[in-house]
């Protein structure tokens, strides 16, 4: 299964659009990848857009620019979001038809640009709770993002208020698990997403050796990484209860994305040294099987439909 162009998508300039998105996402989407072409080919080009345009958001923070600059080109995101159906690039063009198709809260990428300026200049968190308010700007917004595609199978309105909540939830998770693969590199950038409290309280205080890697001379570093990953496990337990609610394609999807960061979150809590020197992932063999495993267990009737 590709992210070539499908017969859904139509040719001419929006088929166009759509194949910018799904390039995009099949060069950057390193883990969401997996997941995404599990999807039926329509929601599989609507995912792609709305992650090509969180992944422009997020490139802008991330990119070269001045301050200034960044800035300004944030300003003018949120300026395409008003007006997407004006908009000519090919991105904004490809969002503006998923969300003629599908219930897409555009809000959700006005909270990552929110998150997005929040990482300008260095970074400090002073508390769980606003690591958890900066997870849900950055990732859960994603989260809901993925859900408005995945639909949640015509269930009551019980579920229907929930199941956002649970998308949500599972993004948070997912970020705590970027947050802790990336701590070296985020150091050397000038930020520091781990709260400063819980640093305090074990003792830790980050900072490189002479080989730049993370300096743990008194393991407690360790000990931190592996309270904070015994608590993102509970996130994706809250998260995960999103999946009995999603068709068995969605669910596999969802599996497939999430499982790829649980395996990951894995590796760093039973092995959190591995993170001081290097940008720990997993590998493509291993990143299928989860994959293919979740495809297996949606066709299972593990997942309601």
């Amino acid at each position: 299964m590709s992210l070539s162009r499908s017969s859904f998508v139509p040719h001419g300039t929006l088929g166009e659009a759509y194949q910018t998105c799904a390039d995009i996402t099949r060069t950057e989407a390193r883990n969401f990848f997996y997941g995404i072409r599990l999807l039926p080919p329509g929601k599989r080009d609507a995912l792609c857009a709305l992650y090509a345009l969180a992944r422009r958001i997020d490139d802008i923070g991330d990119g070269d620019l001045p301050l200034a600059e960044k800035r300004e080109a944030l300003a003018a995101v949120r300026k395409a979001l008003g007006s997407l159906d004006e908009s000519t690039h090919p991105v904004y063009v490809a969002v503006a038809d998923a969300a003629r198709r599908y219930p897409v809260p555009i809000e959700a990428f006005e909270e990552i640009v929110d998150g997005v300026e929040l990482d300008l200049g260095d970074v400090r968190i002073a508390d769980f709770d606003e690591l958890v308010r900066y997870c849900r700007l950055v990732a859960g917004s994603v989260g809901r993002l993925c859900l408005s595609v995945f639909g949640s199978g015509g269930r009551p309105d019980s579920v229907e208020t929930l199941a956002p909540r649970y998308a949500d939830q599972l993004g948070v998770a997912l970020q705590q698990t970027n947050i802790l693969r990336d701590i070296r590199e985020d150091l050397l950038n000038g930020r520091v997403y781990l709260p400063a409290d819980e640093l305090e309280r074990h003792g830790v205080e980050l900072r490189l050796d002479d080989a730049g890697a993370l300096d743990d001379r008194q393991g407690r570093l360790a000990g931190y990484i592996r309270y904070a990953a015994t608590r993102a496990e509970d996130w994706y337990g809250l998260g995960m209860r999103l999946v009995p609610h999603l068709d068995r394609r969605s669910a596999a999807s969802c599996l497939a994305m999430a499982g790829i960061y649980h395996h990951l979150l894995q590796r760093i809590e039973a092995d959190p040294v591995a993170v001081y020197d290097r940008r720990l992932s997993l590998g493509g063999l291993e990143k299928a099987r989860v994959a293919m495993g979740s495809l297996a267990a949606g066709s299972r009737g593990r997942v309601r439909r």
